[in-house]
């Protein structure tokens, strides 16, 4: 599906595969595919002379894979990452954003619908005034995805919240839970932070372009600060799962070492009363307590007075 946008006066269609040739496109300001076909895109690329980049060319790491400027024309690749609640845990979406910028329209391509178009257009529309040019639109896309991660970020803040409010209360199963939890929460972390350091790049590369005016470059600017304090954010965010890692691991080791604690008092407890058994147990002929009357109590007396011995002892040690 494609959709395209003017703002003077603001107008959107919608349309699928065929059903409006690229010279129709031409009033619009912004052209935005999502999910669209191989063929529809080609018809688009030949028109406007312009090419969106390859899967391959997507997987790229490389700034210059990234970002690309060439004659009149931006090429931009980042990859949109939004995070969602489900119940009680977390989901991770994300896919490939592929921005094309020309000082006449902008050019956009996704792979499926994202929470950063729908906040976009919403804004649109409410002050097309402040859009009405290609680069300020442009800019207005690269402030909604920094947005959109702040948000994600807000979000992870949260169920970091939650973890530390559920650790205090968690069995032993419930912390292995939590674990695997925070384990999934870091990888969301590192891929959140991966796309972070990815609009950091181009934004550093967007600053020096010719084709920015002072007050583009001042937003540029500003978008680059709050990208460097949501980068800070997750450095925390990574501190505090981490220490919710060390709290759990600390816990285990606490409850190992008092059941380990505990066996060892029984051991201890048991060895007296063993050591009395196992002497009245010898098969000598010469014994004074075999003929004795009251030699079994004697001995089931000191068996018993051993244990408690050695349990107070320990109490009185503040051992157990």
């Amino acid at each position: 599906m494609i959709r395209a946008y003017c703002f003077q006066p603001y107008n959107q269609i919608r349309w699928n595969d065929g059903e409006l040739s690229p010279a129709e496109m031409e009033v619009f300001s912004w052209i935005d595919s999502c999910g669209a076909s191989k063929e529809a895109l080609q018809k688009i690329e030949e028109h406007f002379n312009i090419r969106f980049p390859s899967k391959q060319e997507q997987a790229e790491i490389e700034a210059s894979s990234r970002y690309h400027e060439e004659n009149q024309q931006l090429r931009i690749t980042l990859r949109l990452i939004e995070i969602r609640p489900f119940t009680e845990e977390l989901i991770l979406q994300e896919q490939d954003l592929s921005i094309i910028w020309t000082p006449e329209r902008l050019f956009t391509h996704r792979t499926q619908d994202s929470r950063v178009f729908q906040e976009l257009v919403r804004r649109v529309r409410s002050n097309p005034e402040l859009h009405d040019s290609s680069l300020r639109l442009l800019l207005a896309l690269l402030g909604q995805i920094v947005d959109v991660d702040a948000d994600n970020i807000e979000l992870i803040s949260q169920h970091i919240h939650r973890f530390s409010a559920a650790l205090r209360d968690a069995d032993f199963s419930e912390r292995e839970k939590i674990i695997l939890a925070v384990q999934s929460v870091q990888e969301y972390l590192i891929r959140l932070r991966e796309g972070l350091f990815d609009i950091q790049r181009v934004l550093s590369l967007l600053i020096r372009s010719q084709k920015l005016t002072d007050s583009t470059r001042e937003s540029v600017r500003i978008l680059l600060k709050d990208v460097s304090s949501l980068i800070d954010h997750t450095s925390f965010s990574f501190q505090r799962l981490e220490s919710i890692q060390n709290t759990i691991l600390s816990l285990i080791n606490l409850e190992q070492n008092r059941i380990i604690k505990i066996f060892t008092v029984i051991t201890v407890a048991f060895m007296p009363p063993t050591l009395i058994a196992s002497i009245y147990g010898m098969n000598f002929r010469f014994m004074p307590e075999l003929d004795w009357e009251w030699g079994y109590a004697f001995a089931w007396i000191l068996i018993v007075g051993s244990s408690i011995a050695t349990v107070w002892y320990f109490r009185w040690r503040h051992w157990l």
